[in-house]
């Protein structure tokens, strides 16, 4: 292979004379071969519009020569259209901060900008990555509103995923409305529901969590960049906050502002739990709903088996026939891989120390990955799974005429004890709670048929 010699402040190092980063990105790679997971490119793409917002504020306001802002500009441009992506190669295991990517991002463009200049990769003499494309920037500013930009660019795309769900478990719950099934608290038997309420309030929860998420963007929107390294703003000119604000607001079609405080906006990821909080809560609800399902569809013969769900692979390697509720197991587990990587953001957070949090290259990767997952989990938790749930409305009904439970609907005429008395007889004798009533002389055929009702006692009412 061949080198170049960069040199930094710790000394002179070989680069592979093919790449666009430099020194400090090569002594990244050699000090974190840990995961081999690179950045994410939605991470990637925040990080190179910062310093395309930069580098046009930096022209604007006469501190970057024009040909060199020009320059870094046009590399970002590049970048950004999908070009040069194999070169950001910092392990997401790294330095505290995330200064080697900040870096290896500087360097890149640095030398890109060097070439669309006429020189050659590496020469800091033309382009620096320190002088010029960091310009009024510190990795402490920058990384913390590269999480921002890429959490808000990944956001819409799982908010819009739980539309979907939540139009399809509303559709389901049209479809089911009519189908009157026994209820289950404790995973004992309870009163009637309907198959469409049970599903409809799946919908209902979902569409809540979109708008959660949704509302929990906004705090993204605010941000600290212009702090420079502690959150005074040293080496960063007046004008600059608000300018690259608004610079960055027409790159991305965000409405963003400056932070409130730019202390706080270095110190606390307040923001950035608030959406991981928002996640996690989506994925409690998630995983409780696929349980929910794969409980309902359990059989075909021996479970309850009160929906089917559509077969999208064979269930087993030796028994032949089989098949698995794999769609929602698959969701199981990514809820739980996603909570996981929310916990962690939550561990890092708190982690943070005086002027900085220094764990944010973890946090990065983990809420934005998250995002991204979950968004393409519901995607496919919707279209192989619960657009084509089918009911047994059959099977349904036989359970909501052989509980005992429904009884409870007696309680406004009999009384409570009376009416326990009355079940506990009907589930020792195999019979139904009608049969008892009537064999006690409690009420007539007609009238406990007519109180107990399943579909009547689906409703608000005490039933006479």
């Amino acid at each position: 292979m061949e080198y170049r010699v960069e040199k930094d402040s710790l000394g002179e190092l070989k680069v592979p004379a093919s790449a666009y980063y430099g020194v400090q990105t090569q002594r990244a790679v050699e000090n974190y071969p840990i995961s081999g997971l690179r950045p994410l490119p939605a991470f990637v793409k925040a990080t190179i519009q910062i310093k395309k917002a930069a580098a046009r504020v930096h022209r604007d306001l006469g501190l970057l020569p024009k040909d060199k802002a020009d320059a870094i500009v046009k590399a970002a441009d590049e970048v950004l259209e999908g070009k040069l992506a194999e070169q950001f190669v910092v392990d997401i295991f790294q330095a505290g901060a995330g200064t080697s990517h900040n870096m290896n991002c500087n360097e890149v463009l640095a030398s890109r900008a060097c070439e669309l200049l006429g020189g050659k990769k590496g020469d800091a003499k033309l382009v620096s990555p320190n002088d010029h494309v960091n310009m009024g920037q510190s990795t402490n500013d920058v990384i913390p509103t590269a999480i921002r930009l890429a959490a808000l660019d990944a956001l819409p795309g799982l908010v819009k995923a739980c539309e979907r769900l939540a139009a399809s478990y509303g559709k389901k719950a049209k479809e089911f409305d009519a189908i009157v099934k026994t209820g289950r608290t404790h995973l004992q038997d309870a009163v009637p529901v309907r198959l469409g309420q049970e599903i409809g309030a799946y919908g209902f929860n979902v569409g809540r969590h979109g708008k959660r998420l949704a509302e929990s963007a906004d705090g993204l929107r605010e941000l600290g960049l212009g702090g420079s390294a502690a959150g005074t703003g040293l080496n960063v000119h007046q004008e600059y906050r608000p300018k690259v604000a608004k610079a960055l607001s027409e790159q991305t079609g965000e409405k963003l502002r400056m932070a409130g405080d730019y202390f706080e906006a270095m110190q606390s990821m307040r923001p950035i739990q608030d959406v991981a909080f928002a996640v996690q809560s989506l994925c409690l609800d998630l995983t409780r709903q696929c349980n929910d399902m794969r409980l309902l569809c359990s059989g075909p013969l021996t479970g309850l088996a009160e929906i089917r769900l559509p077969a999208v692979q064979p269930g087993s390697s030796i028994m032949p026939g089989k098949i698995n509720p794999s769609i929602l197991e698959m969701m199981n587990q990514l809820c739980y891989a996603v909570m996981g990587r929310c916990q962690t953001v939550a561990s890092c957070a708190q982690a943070g120390q005086l002027e900085l949090n220094v764990m944010m290259p973890i946090i990065g990767y983990e809420l934005i990955s998250s995002i991204q997952w979950l968004a393409n989990g519901v995607n496919v938790l919707v279209e192989r799974c619960v657009d084509g749930i089918v009911a047994d409305a059959e099977r349904c009904r036989h359970y909501a005429d052989i509980n005992a439970t429904i009884g409870t609907a007696l309680n406004p005429h009999l009384g409570y004890a009376k009416v326990a008395e009355c079940i506990k007889e009907a589930l020792a004798k195999k019979k139904t709670i009608v049969e008892v009533v009537v064999e006690k002389g409690l009420m007539t055929r007609e009238k406990v048929t007519e109180i107990l009702d399943p579909r009547k006692l689906t409703e608000p009412g005490i039933h006479e």
